[in-house]
């Protein structure tokens, strides 16, 4: 076989979407029970046809079943490692203009003033996204803002921001916690969704999921400047962890196959059935989509042909998936809901567990994976194959990770010492730092200083800068 590429992260869009739908049996996944609201889904909504229009009455619903801090009504548990969540448990007023929600008093009221604070993004242990995300505040006083627009139905207030553009993280840090959620605190009840960052974009590419969660049109938080009043207000978003759903942990024991079943009826009724003819078949052998990346973006397999001749050879009807960003999610999801097969490259064992192997075997799929061996790498034509990156990758990682802790903390040293900022610009997986920054904190405090302040070699740091190339 010829070489092919480490992979990381190839096609995660549509490796997602299939462990959510090549699932032969539909007709017993519909007959799983979804706390959702049915809602009619039109081809192309648009973002204004989902802004909130409607004002109705007053129609108090139970509390969410949370623990009170001060005053009775406003409860947060700050106890997770993943989220915080609060809620206001009675009338609500929300202010878009401060982003800010008012517990309604009655006229007599004497309650103290109580003021929580909220960043309801559900990754909370990463302190440079979580400064992105906007602050809602959740007052008991002084008297709330007249209402504007009633709602009988509880608000859920979450954000979208953070890493939102990569389509893992979209369902990872939101539609899952947001199933999670909506199955924890409404199951059985209407919701209206109040999202901060919606953008545009967004709101169009998902516009048949959201509509299939709530009825309702969604509020822009950033947007909107009406007054509005809810029965009750969540705000935050609960998380299992890493692309998880503990049905235990769900009053309905609510499940990935339930989740599933949601995606199904968001986009597996009639809606894009008809797919481009280039994806059409004989339909007389099972079909295997291929996934497929061009160019220089990496994880790249370079044999593809060879893979593709070699599937037809042994009964496959092949069909090469080259999805964008543009691809529309009904169109996604109809051809691997017309597939029994996907194949495509990923990486790191335990980012293809997270992202992909734990949701499919929790769906009853069949997840296989094959280890490529050093030889079948194309690394090996940069690297040595004795190197510790071709060796043992994972050990590799670990020492980059040593590395990242040194040069984060030289670089602070060298912004304090010299009252200078020095960028140490952080992606995903990408860490760079000034060498010569290095070299100038060397010379003004001393490798001596270094040592005691970092605990590290300054030959350490000059590693790091040289494996960074890798990193990228």
């Amino acid at each position: 076989m010829k070489k092919q590429h480490s992979a990381t992260m190839t096609g995660c869009f549509l490796f997602f979407v299939s462990f959510f739908v090549l699932e032969s049996n539909l007709t017993i996944l519909s007959n799983f029970r979804v706390s959702t609201s049915t809602a009619s889904t039109p081809p192309a909504p648009d973002k204004k046809s989902l802004e909130l229009k409607s004002i109705s009455k007053w129609d108090p619903l139970p509390p969410p079943p949370l623990q009170p801090s001060q005053g009775g009504q406003i409860n947060c548990d700050r106890s997770h490692h993943n989220y915080d969540i609060c809620s206001i448990n009675g009338p609500a007023v929300l202010d878009p203009k401060s982003s800010t929600f008012y517990l309604v008093d009655p006229p007599t009221s004497t309650r103290p003033l109580l003021v929580e604070n909220i960043r309801p993004y559900p990754r909370k242990w990463e302190n440079f996204v979580m400064k992105g995300i906007k602050e809602v505040a959740i007052k008991s006083g002084p008297r709330s803002p007249k209402c504007e627009a009633k709602h009988n139905a509880p608000a859920l207030v979450f954000s979208v921001g953070g890493y939102n553009g990569n389509f893992w993280h979209e369902f990872n840090d939101g539609f899952i916690p947001l199933f999670i959620t909506v199955n924890s605190i409404f199951p059985d009840q209407d919701v209206i969704l109040v999202i901060d960052k919606a953008r545009d974009w967004w709101v169009r590419k998902y516009a048949d999921l959201l509509q299939t969660i709530s009825k309702h049109p969604i509020i822009d938080l950033d947007n909107d400047t009406t007054t509005h009043c809810f029965t009750s207000a969540t705000l935050g978003l609960i998380s299992h962890g890493f692309m998880t759903i503990h049905p235990t942990l769900l009053p309905n024991s609510a499940s990935f196959t339930h989740f599933r079943a949601l995606l199904d009826k968001a986009y597996g009724h009639g809606h894009g059935r008809n797919l481009p003819s280039k994806y059409n078949s004989s339909g007389t052998r099972p079909r295997l989509v291929l996934i497929s990346r061009k160019g220089s973006i990496g994880r790249v397999m370079s044999n593809q042909a060879e893979v593709k001749r070699v599937a037809e050879e042994v009964g496959f009807d092949v069909i090469v998936f080259e999805p964008s960003f543009k691809t529309p999610l009904y169109q996604a999801y109809a051809l691997i809901n017309t597939s029994h097969a996907l194949v495509g490259v990923h990486g790191l064992d335990w980012v293809a567990d997270v992202c992909f192997a734990k949701s499919a075997r929790a769906m009853g799929l069949d997840y296989m994976e094959y280890k490529i061996n050093e030889e079948e790498s194309s690394l090996v034509e940069k690297y040595d194959k004795n190197e510790l990156v071709i060796k043992d990758p994972v050990a590799y990682r670990v020492f980059l990770g040593k590395l990242v802790e040194s040069a984060t903390c030289v670089v602070e040293s060298l912004t304090i010492v010299t009252n200078a900022p020095i960028e140490l610009a952080v992606t995903r997986r990408t860490y760079f730092v000034d060498v010569r920054a290095i070299d100038e904190l060397v010379e003004q405090l001393g490798q001596a200083a270094l040592l005691e302040a970092c605990r590290v070699e300054v030959a350490d740091i000059v590693a790091f800068s040289e494996a960074a190339a890798f990193v990228a």
